[in-house]
């Protein structure tokens, strides 16, 4: 593989594979806030959040992590502003202490962070206006969870950042043939703390949700039902369950794929159950996930990482067609699976982070094993059929398309019903 290709497959998965707690848009929205009071010098007297719908939708109905069971904008907001680390980013908000989340609520009952809908801006975009007396300070993050576009305090600008579209950190270097090439050669040294830091933590957050109780119960209930004697059946509890505890507070970190832990639990977690239960050498459960954190990528280049799509679809593929490449299945059984896969539940919307989340996970995954089985037996979705073309990369494309281009009036009807308009 040429070097240069080579490089940058690693940097995609060393800037794609961060540690987060809880739902990201919450996190992002904390880390915003937290930077501003940083900026500011002092806790404020008024927070101004300036947000796209995605982000509104994605933080309506989620448990902000260390909030003391809270959702919403205004408690991630003040969460972060007033006991956020902004150096931790992601991380943000994993240091809150119990006194803190005890004093949370008065600072809630003041009502001094006030939230507004920002329209004509990137799906991922947040801007943090806060105020003190007579200063003032503002964060600007648009296009990923992290990247902070703009500064200013006092109305003078301290830092002014191109859009990441703009730069040379995009995804079109990406195909399928690639990333299989660069899954079976790449050197274990140069990607395994990154992996096997995906491994520990996501299984932890697996775990947590089938030992305890958390939001809908998903992933126990798919356990109860089915039982664990198929690993199938298993790994999609498990996956599940990851989210569960996710989207219901749960303050255990986990590995974000796409900007999104609930993908990279759903990439993940079924992986390394399989490897578990066929008794998969490490290295080989190692080559298996990079396969999988990069098609699940490879599908997000069309998408971006927040829309109508829901990305349990992207995700719950690309961990199938991870369990096939370890098995040694060539591109053309793996190119099938994830077409058969998406051109069944692409549809799939998504209607905000919550608890049914880990339905839509189970959902995926479980299409994604019937695609699988499908193209094993030589039975794939064909050319003319729906948007599916001979082009394995053509349709994955198209799916795409339709994810980011298709649903946006989607994406504003599902945003105007869930604020009442």
């Amino acid at each position: 593989m040429d070097k240069t290709v080579y490089n940058a497959f690693v940097e995609l998965l060393g800037s794609e594979l961060r540690l987060a707690m809880g739902c990201t848009e919450p996190i992002a929205v904390a880390y915003a806030a937290a930077k501003a009071r940083e900026v500011l010098g002092q806790f404020p007297e008024r927070i101004e959040m300036y947000c796209s719908g995605n982000i509104i939708k994605n933080v309506k109905a989620v448990t902000v992590p260390n909030s003391g069971g809270r959702r919403g904008l205004e408690v991630a907001s003040i969460l972060g502003a007033a006991f956020g680390d902004a150096s931790l980013e992601l991380e943000v908000i994993s240091r809150v202490k119990d006194e803190e989340i005890a004093r949370l609520q008065k600072l809630l009952d003041k009502d001094i962070c006030h939230c507004h809908l920002e329209t004509g801006k990137d799906n991922l975009y947040i801007r943090t206006e806060v105020f003190h007396g007579a200063d003032s300070a503002l964060v600007e993050i648009a296009e990923k969870h992290t990247y902070i576009t703009r500064i200013e305090k006092n109305g003078e600008r301290i830092l002014s950042q191109e859009p990441l579209h703009l730069l040379k950190s995009d995804m079109s270097f990406l195909n399928l043939k690639d990333i299989y090439t660069f899954s079976k050669e790449v050197d274990l040294k140069d990607i395994d703390n990154l992996i096997v830091r995906q491994i520990d933590c996501n299984r932890n957050i697996a775990e947590e949700g089938i030992e305890k109780p958390y939001g809908s119960q998903i992933g126990r209930r798919y356990l109860g039902m089915y039982g664990d004697s198929d690993y199938r059946f298993k790994a999609i509890a498990y996956a599940a369950a990851g989210s569960d505890a996710r989207m219901n507070g749960c303050a255990l970190p986990v590995v974000i794929n796409s900007g999104s832990g609930n993908q990279s639990i759903t990439m993940s977690v079924p992986i390394i159950l399989y490897a578990r239960e066929k008794g998969i050498a490490h290295e080989e459960m190692i080559r298996g996930l990079v396969f999988a954190d990069l098609v699940a990528l490879l599908q997000k280049k069309y998408i971006g990482d927040l829309s109508a799509y829901c990305g349990a679809t992207c995700a719950g593929c690309a961990a199938v067609a991870g369990i096939a490449f370890i098995e040694g299945r060539d591109l053309k059984v793996i190119g099938e699976t994830i077409v058969n896969a998406i051109s069944t539940i692409g549809g799939m919307v998504c209607d905000g982070a919550k608890s049914s989340c880990a339905a839509k996970i189970a959902m995926s995954l479980s299409t994604s094993f019937l695609a699988y089985d499908m193209a094993l037996n030589g039975l794939s979705f064909k050319a003319g059929e729906g948007l599916v073309v001979d082009d394995i990369e053509e349709s994955i494309a198209r799916i795409g398309r339709m994810g980011r281009e298709g649903m946006r009036s989607t994406d504003e009807e599902i945003l105007n019903m869930m604020l009442g308009y």
